[in-house]
């Protein structure tokens, strides 16, 4: 593998600082929706709003200062021992300083083979970064998402610019961290070839996000039509948390962490599928899709039969929009794995590659869902 193939690049920098000013702006606009709910005395949805954003940071801190722990008792990446405190912002903080070291101040100062090996160091943070925001997406944005989504259709306020600013962060939100997490994970992965760039990404990305917009839809209007879809939904989780149990992944260092690991993937798997454990997925995919596919023709109907005070102008555009969401999302899906999946293997690194010991930060990588 050359130098080329395992490059920190300048974009991705950027990207970096451009992905956190779009997590600000989602967390200040949710927070912001929380504040208005309170003051509107909507007291129930104020606390869904704020359970989610804390949820969201408090799992994603978590993980970070777990995976912060096993790195630092790596004697491949931490020799020396040190120990230095580390959140989630200091954890950036430390990416986007040594990032724009190494390609700004030293970018010339090194032998091939020690910028590779810095090099290689950064994207293992950045990959890093992108599973603590595919966890804080999947807890934070796609929920509150759903939520926002319910309230404008259940038509019990008046909708507010900041709650459409809301459900656009959520949904961009979550756009950005499926593009940067499937980037970032398969540059990381040395047995991997990487998805080029253009249309292969844009298929991809619109796979992804009509499948998980059509779901969210679905959800919505089966909470309209019952409350107690809430444990409907709870079951499903548990449904896919067993499921994780039952593939057994290996993912976290501790019994404690892996279970809340398994919990996290359950969540995740309620709004889209991922390869949990790298294998061959085929029917597990088709069982997942053909489930999702009789929700979403489900969720229309029994709203037109059971409450059709509902089929206004804004419930058709919803039908539509679930119904469309869906037929181009499989599509997408089918023409990717189909035609612009890259499924050839990266040939075997040897000793002079310095990828053949694995770290703890490899091993999470390789461990990790796979998209």
């Amino acid at each position: 593998m050359s130098t080329s193939d395992f490059q920190y690049t300048k974009l991705r920098w950027f990207l970096t600082i451009a992905g956190m000013f779009l997590y600000a702006g989602d967390i200040v606009t949710d927070i912001s929706l929380t504040l208005t709910f309170y003051q509107e005395e909507h007291h129930l949805w104020a606390g869904l709003t704020l359970g989610f954003i804390v949820l969201g940071l408090l799992v994603s801190q978590i993980f970070s200062y777990a995976w912060f722990w096993d790195d630092m008792n790596d004697f491949v990446i931490n020799p020396k021992g040190k120990t230095p405190s580390q959140d989630c912002l200091n954890f950036v903080r430390i990416l986007l300083k040594k990032g724009f070291a190494v390609l700004w101040i030293t970018s010339h100062m090194h032998t091939e083979e020690e910028r590779r090996e810095k090099h290689q160091k950064l994207f293992c943070m950045a990959t890093d970064l992108s599973m603590l925001k595919m966890f804080e997406t999947f807890l934070e944005s796609a929920p509150q998402l759903l939520l926002q989504v319910y309230i404008v259709l259940l038509g019990h306020r008046k909708n507010s610019i900041l709650q459409y600013l809301s459900m656009a962060f959520s949904f961009i939100s979550i756009a950005w961290s499926l593009v940067d997490y499937r980037r970032c994970l398969r540059r990381s992965l040395p047995h991997i070839s990487e998805m080029p760039s253009g249309l292969p990404t844009v298929i991809y990305l619109l796979y992804k996000l009509c499948t998980i917009t059509s779901l969210i839809l679905s959800y919505s209007l089966f909470l309209i039509l019952s409350a107690y879809t809430t444990v409907a939904l709870s079951i499903v989780w548990l449904l896919m948390t067993m499921w994780t149990n039952i593939l057994q992944t290996n993912f976290c260092s501790s019994k404690v962490l892996e279970a809340l690991y398994r919990l996290v993937v359950g969540v995740i798997l309620m709004f889209t599928f991922f390869n949990v454990k790298g294998h061959d997925t085929k029917v597990a995919m088709r069982i997942y899709y053909s489930t999702f596919t009789l929700l979403n023709v489900a969720s229309p109907i029994l709203l037109a039969v059971l409450m059709p005070q509902f089929n206004e102008n804004t419930i058709l555009v919803v039908d539509i929009l679930i119904l469309g969401g869906m037929f181009l999302g499989l599509l997408c899906l089918v023409l990717y794995y189909m035609r612009l999946h890259p499924t050839t293997k990266l040939p075997d690194t040897d000793e002079v590659d310095g990828l053949s010991k694995e770290n703890n930060s490899m091993r999470r990588m390789r461990t990790f869902v796979q998209p």
